[in-house]
């Protein structure tokens, strides 16, 4: 068991019912932002709770229920992978703030003022940011939301992106998990499933997000997805 500590935060997992774990803060957002840290040393407790603020343990015909298993460091490293995070306000913060600079950065390298054809400065971009009220996912990748920034800056601050478009087929058994992706990263102008369960697209994107959408498909897929620029 590890050792209690002054500060703490939740790792949530709904599987029918609510399962939770308490986390230390720092090494359970360095955990879910891709860090290996032994489970172990992230749980503050070896506990599994239906309700951790009121210290209400799930039982083991709970635990066996929705995971199949009565390991609570596996089930841990379920909820803290597959779940949702609580952090602190200055996590937060700190995060959102470093998003931000990658998505000026990202547009500043891929966009022009039209009128000029050169990159506005990160500057006004962040300037305009700031006056179109942009709200920013601490947790999508800075990529993805960079075309719904520029979507939303364009009243704003006039930019032209090179776009293409790019032909997806996504095998049935990955849809749920590459769709969000798809949706975050581009526009989809078409779509339609097959009759063998597999979903096949045409989306927009930002020229500088092919080599990006292609790895992030492939990984999610396990190579089985078919990504190609449409000519």
């Amino acid at each position: 068991m590890t050792k209690q500590k002054e500060s703490y935060t939740i790792a949530r997992l709904v599987r029918g019912e609510t399962f939770e774990i308490l986390v230390d803060p720092d090494n359970a957002l360095r955990y879910k932002m891709g860090e290996k840290i032994p489970i172990s040393k992230v749980l503050i407790y070896e506990e599994i709770y239906t309700d951790a603020k009121k210290g209400i343990r799930a039982s083991e015909e709970q635990l066996m229920k929705a995971f199949k298993t009565k390991d609570k460091l596996a089930i841990a490293t379920k909820i803290l992978t597959e779940g949702t995070l609580q952090i602190t306000s200055e996590q937060r913060h700190r995060l959102i703030e470093e998003k931000k600079r990658q998505i000026i950065e990202f547009i500043s390298k891929n966009a022009v003022d039209p009128r000029t054809r050169l990159p506005h400065p990160p500057q006004r971009i962040e300037l305009a940011m700031e006056q179109a009220g942009v709200s920013i996912d601490p947790f999508i990748d800075a990529k993805e939301q960079a075309m719904k920034v520029i979507e939303k800056l364009s009243p704003i601050l006039p930019m032209k992106v090179g776009m293409t478009r790019m032909y997806v087929r996504v095998p049935g058994e990955y849809v749920g998990k590459a769709y969000g992706l798809l949706k975050n990263v581009g526009k989809i102008l078409k779509e339609e499933y097959r009759g063998d369960g597999s979903w096949v697209g045409e989306v927009e994107i930002l020229v500088g997000l092919q080599a990006d959408l292609i790895e992030k498909l492939n990984k999610l897929c396990s190579g089985r997805a078919e990504v190609k620029p449409i000519e």
